[in-house]
């Protein structure tokens, strides 16, 4: 008796404790989309980059959407070997007037190299602004300096 009740608490007690995680907190989950669109850069995986992008995404200036990311990302994959995205600040919050629209700020250094020193190493402060689509954080714009 005591052994199956050893078990059933063995079974029952991990479901209690992650049922009780089951639903992220909007800004963590932005959070998260934030490092997994930098882990898909680093990864050069353009396709996981591009599923992140909303379908009306606009960087920079006027042209520049998700054609544009998608040309940039294999010239940039094609160029260089390895791609490093070194974060110094990053901060996201979700927008005070909409639970649906999400902002980051980051201070970012971006590497680009054929073998392990950085051939190419340049900073840059870059805005993005994310839009939550069912439950996903799409990224809807992007600006840097």
């Amino acid at each position: 008796m005591l052994a199956r009740r050893s078990v059933w608490i063995c079974v029952l007690l991990p479901l209690l404790l992650l049922s009780g995680c089951g639903k992220t907190d909007p800004k963590t989950a932005l959070e998260a989309a934030v490092q997994t669109l930098q882990d898909n850069l680093e990864a050069k995986k353009a396709s996981a980059v591009l599923d992140q992008l909303h379908p009306g995404f606009q960087a920079g200036g006027e042209g520049m959407d998700r054609e544009w990311a998608k040309r940039t990302m294999a010239l940039m994959f094609m160029r260089y070997a390895n791609i490093r995205i070194i974060a110094v600040t990053r901060h996201s919050r979700i927008d005070s007037g909409s639970s649906q629209v999400g902002h980051t700020e980051a201070q970012v250094l971006v590497t680009g190299a054929q073998g392990l020193i950085p051939e190419r190493a340049e900073p840059y402060a870059i805005q993005l602004e994310w839009r939550l689509d069912g439950s996903d954080w799409k990224l809807m714009r992007l600006q840097w300096e």
